[in-house]
């Protein structure tokens, strides 16, 4: 550029040029440098490059006189990450039919654990077995999971490796294994008991970086990452004692990398500086007590936030003084995540969430939760939270729901189970999100289920509130007739099924023989607006899963007001009946194990 020329005198179709060549964040960088370049950042030849390479397979939609091309990248890139469709990529893998322990997306794998073997999978087109690692090191069920960057270890070799990261496992065979390059690169031994707990983050600065662990023993493990030989010798740099119940919790301070917190089961929680580390109790810096059983423990600056019982509290590091605690959460919290960025806490419990904003906290107000994220079944023990969404799941319950993470608002709902299954299926097992994937684990007696799902490339949106379906509607009568006449012979036997229109099965297979099992199902599954505003579709299985008639097409919204009042008449019929022979009313719940969880959360 010759002398005294201004940015201005530029033509902006060089400067398009230029800008050509930039990323998301430089062009966002120039947008706040000068008016000139703002106006180059916001123009939509940038911005239908910036889509053409996010989404390849998609034109850049036509360009209205309200919206650019800049807001309808932001306004896709926000709809996927909220997983706010119906059609993303989805592959099945089956596993051994056991509980999933750990499971994690790392950049283009898939890692879980189920009992003592970890499994690494390679995410592509099909998930197929010859791409899964199986490893059988530990000779005890594997029991927590953290990834470390590979530059802060003795293994990093080069910068193309800055971006790897190393998986730490922790077991109750009393060891701590590193993976790398597919196989165990060192074995970390010197707990006297299982392992239950790895800090989340490593502890110090340079290359002297650690990692920490606590166990059964009551005791915290400091181990460098530095160390060479295959068995870890001389990793082991300092045991920490102070707690007498074993280990549940570690997190790593945010406003000073060498203090560790670490929380036992009997809800004590110290302070250590492991900078000053020692085989005694001397590096403990601060110590405090939270009611009730630990479920979570995040650190975010200098404060500690700790989810313990039925509320979560608040400590300021450097006082280990109590700054504030949330309501209490009745009759307890089951998971805890966090998201700073926003403000939000995220709370798990009994058939629902909660979503709490920590700008509304103080000693002197009471804080109420800005969201609550209600369908759930059972025990609300997985939770996910990022700048766009919140994802919560239930062991008890197939489904995974998708909320807005700033207004609690549902988006989507998720099946964990394969859609051809015609048998009572399992719940969530375990849940790993990352951007726009999701991985889910599920178990039956006959084998285990790994449901992986990407929205990146989806284009069919989901109904949301206020849409409009399409189909006829029926009459409340029709339906509840149908549905309370399960015995008529053109269809017996047979099941019953709900599905969308635009073809995603919700796989609840009804046994019509069992209208109560059918309606309460009904009734609870359209408190959720998500099903509340879809059109569905009634059709009649044989017993083989064939369909035999599609009865109608139905609007869910039209039956719930009926569906309810006809529960609550024959409820108070029940209630009756119990009260003159309660063995009836018991002898009843046995047989209609799903009905009773149903009608327990109703009546709660």
């Amino acid at each position: 550029m010759a002398s005294g020329t201004k940015i201005t005198d530029v033509s902006m179709d060089s400067l398009t040029h230029c800008a050509s060549f930039l990323n998301l964040q430089d062009i966002s960088n120039l947008s706040i440098t000068c008016k000139y370049l703002n106006t180059l950042a916001y123009s939509d030849s940038i911005w239908r490059s910036f889509f053409r390479e996010r989404w390849p397979q998609h034109a850049p939609p036509s360009i209205s006189e309200h919206s650019s091309l800049r807001e309808t990248y932001i306004t896709r890139n926000s709809a996927v990450h909220q997983f706010k469709f119906g059609d993303p990529f989805v592959a099945d893998f089956h596993t051994d039919a056991k509980h999933f322990d750990n499971l994690f997306i790392n950049q283009n794998e898939i890692v879980f654990s189920q009992g003592p073997s970890i499994s690494i999978m390679k995410i592509d087109s099909s998930l197929k077995r010859e791409s899964v690692l199986t490893f059988r090191d530990h000779n005890a069920r594997v029991s927590c999971m953290r990834f470390y960057s590979l530059n802060e270890t003795s293994l990093f070799r080069s910068g193309t490796q800055r971006n790897e990261k190393v998986l730490v496992t922790s077991s109750y065979d009393h060891s701590i294994r590193l993976w790398w390059k597919g196989g165990c690169q060192r074995c970390f031994r010197g707990h006297s008991g299982p392992v239950t707990t790895l800090s989340d983050k490593l502890l110090g600065e340079g290359t002297g970086k650690v990692f920490a662990s606590g166990g059964d023993d009551g005791t915290v493990r400091l181990w460098s990452l530095s160390s060479s030989g295959k068995r870890g010798q001389h990793a082991l740099k300092a045991t920490l004692y102070g707690h007498g119940k074993p280990l549940v919790l570690m997190s790593v301070a945010g406003h000073k990398s060498s203090l560790l917190v670490s929380m036992s089961k009997d809800s004590k929680v110290r302070l250590w500086d492991t900078a000053t580390s020692s085989s005694s109790s001397s590096c403990c810096v601060g110590m405090t007590s939270i009611p009730g059983a630990p479920v979570g423990l995040k650190c975010h600056g200098s404060l500690l936030f700790v989810a313990a019982g039925s509320s979560v509290v608040a400590i300021d590091l450097r006082t280990m003084k109590k700054v504030f605690s949330t309501p209490y959460y009745q009759p307890r919290l089951y998971s805890f995540e966090m998201l700073p960025s926003k403000s939000l806490i995220c709370t798990g419990g009994m058939n629902s969430a909660m979503l709490w904003d920590l700008r509304t906290f103080s000693e002197t107000e009471k804080a109420k939760p800005f969201g609550e994220l209600d369908g759930h079944i059972g025990p609300v023990k997985f939770l996910h939270t990022d700048w766009y969404k919140v994802v919560s799941g239930s062991p008890e319950d197939q489904y995974v729901n998708v909320w807005e993470s700033d207004t609690g608002r549902q988006t989507n709902i998720l099946d964990c189970n394969p859609t051809d299954s015609l048998h009572s299926s399992p719940g969530c097992s375990a849940m790993a999100v990352s951007g726009c994937q999701i991985v889910t684990g599920s178990f039956t007696e006959e084998q285990g289920v790994i449901r992986y799902r990407d929205f990146s490339n989806a284009t069919s949106h989901v109904l949301s509130e206020g849409d409009e379906g399409c189909g006829s509607d029926i009459e409340e009568s029709q339906l509840l007739s149908f549905l309370m006449t399960p015995t008529q012979n053109w269809f017996h036997p047979a099941s019953l099924r709900l599905q969308y229109l635009n073809g995603d099965l919700i796989s609840q297979i009804w046994d019509l023989r069992s209208e109560d099992h059918a309606l309460y199902w009904l009734r609870f599954k359209l408190r959720s607006y998500h099903y509340r505003t879809c059109k569905f579709i009634l059709a009649i299985l044989s017993l083989d899963g064939r369909v035999l008639e599609e009865r109608w097409k139905i609007s869910a919204e039209k039956v719930l007001n009926e569906t309810n009042a006809r529960q609550c008449n024959k409820r108070h019929t029940d209630e009756t009946k119990g009260c003159n022979n309660p063995r009836a009313t018991q002898a009843d719940s046995r047989n209609h194990p799903t009905l009773i969880r149903l009608k327990d959360r109703d009546e709660g």
